[in-house]
């Protein structure tokens, strides 16, 4: 899959720009602020219908404006295909593919399978579980749309429990009968989730391992560990037992939404025992092998994104990266740096078709 051209309308800082792009290596360069990241971000919303550093739409819009528009040309399994988001104060998001508007923006998500890997990503070790969910979650919705549908819909029968929770707590009441509707569809939802997250992470874990082991040079070991209620008990079994600290809590306190990932170095975890090289390269490791994963669940090679690489590795690691390129399995990369000619330099070395685009 290729991004052939990308257009934006009043986008953050853009006021009006538009792209042709190589099918193989683009490079944004240029000072801090001048948006470098924020032309990666546009191609990630084209993807997701929202951006990966600000998901509230309308706060992407440029000062000054009350609108934005993205326009992206692909090339999908020898197709064209023409997608088109924009979001106006005031009015619904809208994603357009080849003209014709989406009845639900999350029957967009996997159409146009990504990666990003940016600094940011950092928040996956430092940050809490939902960070950690919100990726397994990601990963998983590209390429399983029943699975998203499952997760929405334990969203929100979540909420109204927790609503109706909060209503109980108000009123001094309880009504065991009408919670035990929203505990059964819990339960069905949940288990769905918790089936379909682990029988990811037992695929995931031996790309993530192999990835690792090429950045590392094979220097340690690393897993993740699927840390769930639901590994012990039915969620339905653990919402009887905890009534009584959901009614003090006005807030359900077990299910899928508090799953978490835990990422080892060793037998430790990285975020208190790993260095700040080896959480780099975990996080590398994670995102090339969501590349990986995603390619196999999609058949095609997702766009792949790198945001202020240099920021987290060496020349010649990075050089290694954007090598593999070279091979058969790696499609079209994009790429944001403050340096011109260092990044010239490396994407040289790969000997592949490219262009930079100094901003």
């Amino acid at each position: 899959m290729l991004l052939e051209s990308l257009a934006v309308v009043n986008y953050k800082n853009f006021e009006s720009q538009s792209f042709d792009f190589d099918p193989k290596i683009n490079c944004f360069v240029g000072a801090n602020g001048v948006g470098k990241t924020n032309a990666l971000d546009a191609i990630y919303h084209l993807s997701f219908g929202k951006s990966y550093f600000n998901p509230i739409s309308v706060q992407n819009i440029r000062h000054g404006s009350d609108f934005f528009v993205i326009d992206g040309t692909y090339q999908k399994h020898d197709l064209k295909e023409h997608v088109v988001l924009g979001v106006k104060k005031g009015q619904k998001k809208s994603i357009k593919r080849n003209g014709k508007l989406y009845d639900k923006l999350s029957d967009h998500i996997g159409f146009l399978p990504l990666v990003i890997i940016s600094p940011s990503d950092r928040d996956l070790i430092t940050e809490g579980s939902d960070t950690r969910r919100k990726f397994i979650d990601g990963v998983i919705s590209q390429g399983d749309r029943a699975y998203l549908q499952d997760l929405l819909a334990y969203q929100k029968v979540l909420s109204q429990r927790n609503a109706l929770l909060k209503y109980f707590g108000l009123n001094h009441t309880f009504d065991a009968d009408t919670l035990a509707i929203y505990d059964g569809q819990l339960d069905l939802y949940g288990q769905q989730i918790h089936k379909k997250r682990s029988g990811f992470l037992s695929v995931f874990l031996p790309i993530f391992k192999e990835r690792y082991s090429f950045i590392a040079q094979g220097k340690e070991s690393v897993s993740i560990t699927y840390q769930s209620g639901l590994n012990e008990q039915p969620l339905i079994e653990a919402l009887k037992q905890n009534i009584g600290k959901d009614r003090a809590t006005q807030y359900t306190n077990y299910g899928v939404h508090k799953d978490d990932l835990q990422f080892n170095l060793g037998d430790h975890p990285i975020k208190k025992f790993g260095s700040q090289g080896q959480q780099k390269s975990f996080l590398i490791a994670l995102k090339l092998a969501q590349f990986d994963f995603l390619k196999t669940q999609s058949e095609v090679a997702p766009i792949l994104l790198l945001d202020d690489i240099f920021d987290k590795l060496d020349e010649t690691r990075v050089a290694q990266i954007i090598g593999l390129v070279d091979q058969d399995n790696f499609g079209q990369i994009f790429i944001s740096d403050t340096h011109g000619e260092r990044t010239e330099n490396v994407v040289k070395s790969v000997h592949q078709s490219y262009k930079i685009f100094n901003l």
